[in-house]
């Protein structure tokens, strides 16, 4: 048996995503989970959804909750963080103050002025997690899926001491548009894709052995639905010559081309009849009618009425995987993001990467990738410049710092003057002040 410590559990969909995830894999149906969350409202909720799932499908699985993180810790073998600091009030600042400044975001949980402050959030908390996980379970795993993914990677790697690795599902995503737009299965779909989280690049579309990465933008061309909903990533891979693992919103917070000018200007790259298609908050959108929608279902999954995640229905989220590669043997290969050690050689050392690794019983091996193309290279060493920046000053306390990470943000620079930069930030210093204790 194995002891999974879930913190930030009151996540209703994510926890009990990936809960089944784990309960998919029959040698790991034993598993001990301690969920643990700050909020205890939703804390319940997820426990009693989980605790259902195992009594409904008779397993011998044991759901334990918590709002004690050192308890939830002590003894885990993996830990599983998806933690949101600050919740959705605090997203609502790293949203609304920058626009009031012409800084539009998509979603803002990666770079520009709301990821920066979103890191800023949450690198503290992380640490705190690791400094718990030391002390009471120093052999764990920890699987995180919290964002900003690259700027806590940094600084978990940095200053954590814990064996860590951080996961997100862009690259799945992107690898399936492409297999839908080359007519091949997704299975059978070959690809080595790199770069930073959210900036990851497929440098090599294959199948069957032939390599198709020069049929790739025709491809999409002749494939309306996704000229539609991609316009802006489309263009990029027109221009670079490389498909981008994330969607057409996210995407264009990166770059300081496409969210400026005109209402009519901006609309030209952006598909408004999706949130990710690029929307002014629409993440923030959707995660509060997510909030609302869970509220509304749980006594409907409760009682029955609606039905919940299936036993062996599994998402393509990695960490179960990871957990049945390492406790089974049974080989897995996805892209993760991990220390820059020379993996990826044109961005800089140290930072985080996200890139093909393969896991097994032991352990997690990252592959080695040599020179990103240089235009894809450039667009990550910009971003990397930022979280470099921004990590430091999570850690260090420095409000200067911080001004010159967003000063530096693509994005913000394509919009912004100083001047504005630091407004900006002095007034989303004053909003967010409540969870950025190592500025005071």
């Amino acid at each position: 048996m194995i002891k999974v410590a879930m913190i930030g559990a009151g996540s209703v969909g994510f926890t009990r995503r990936l809960f089944m995830d784990i309960l998919a894999v029959p040698e790991l149906r034993d598993t001990e989970f301690r969920l643990m969350d700050i909020s205890e409202e939703n804390l319940e909720m997820s426990a009693n959804l989980c605790l259902k799932m195992v009594e409904d499908n008779n397993l011998p699985a044991q759901v334990i909750a918590t709002t004690d993180r050192k308890e939830a810790l002590r003894g885990a073998d993996y830990v599983i963080c998806t933690i949101r600091v600050g919740g959705l009030e605090a997203f609502t600042y790293d949203i609304e103050i920058p626009l009031k400044y012409g800084v539009d975001q998509c979603v803002g949980d990666t770079l520009g002025p709301g990821g920066v402050f979103y890191a800023l959030r949450t690198i503290p908390v992380l640490l705190d997690i690791c400094a718990d996980t030391r002390e009471v379970c120093p052999d764990a795993l920890l699987i995180n899926y919290s964002n900003p993914m690259a700027m806590n990677s940094w600084a978990v790697n940095k200053k954590g001491g814990v064996r860590y690795v951080g996961l997100c599902h862009g690259v799945q995503g992107g690898a399936w548009q492409i297999a839908q737009a080359l007519g091949v299965p997704f299975e059978e779909l070959e690809y080595i894709a790199a770069g930073i989280n959210h900036q990851t690049w497929f440098i090599k579309v294959a199948h069957k052995g032939v390599d198709l990465t020069d049929k790739v933008l025709d491809a999409f061309k002749n494939n309306p639905e996704l000229m539609k909903r991609e316009p802006l990533r489309i263009d990029v891979l027109e221009r670079f010559g490389y498909y981008s693992t994330e969607s057409n919103g996210h995407l264009s917070e990166y770059l300081p081309w496409y969210r400026k000018g005109s209402p009519e200007q901006k609309a030209r790259w952006m598909d408004y009849s999706v949130w990710c298609g690029g929307e002014t908050g629409g993440y923030l959108r959707v995660c509060r009618e997510g909030r609302d929608d869970y509220k509304k279902n749980y006594p409907k999954w409760m009682s029955g009425e609606l039905d919940q995640i299936h036993l062996g229905q599994r998402s393509n989220e990695h960490g179960s995987y990871i957990i049945e590669a390492l406790e089974t043997g049974r080989r897995y290969w996805g892209c993760f993001n991990v220390e820059n050690k020379g993996l990826i050689t044109n961005l800089p050392y140290g930072c985080t990467v996200e890139v093909p690794c393969i896991v097994d019983s032991t352990g997690i091996h990252p592959m080695f990738i040599g020179d990103l193309p240089l235009q894809c290279a450039a667009t990550c060493r910009a971003s990397v410049s930022v979280q470099e920046m921004a990590v430091e000053s999570a850690l260090t306390g420095n409000k200067q710092l911080v001004k010159l990470a967003v000063l530096h943000d693509p994005l913000t620079a394509a919009v912004c003057t100083p001047d504005q930069v630091w407004a900006m930030c002095d007034e989303m210093f004053e909003k967010l002040s409540p969870w950025l204790p190592q500025f005071k």
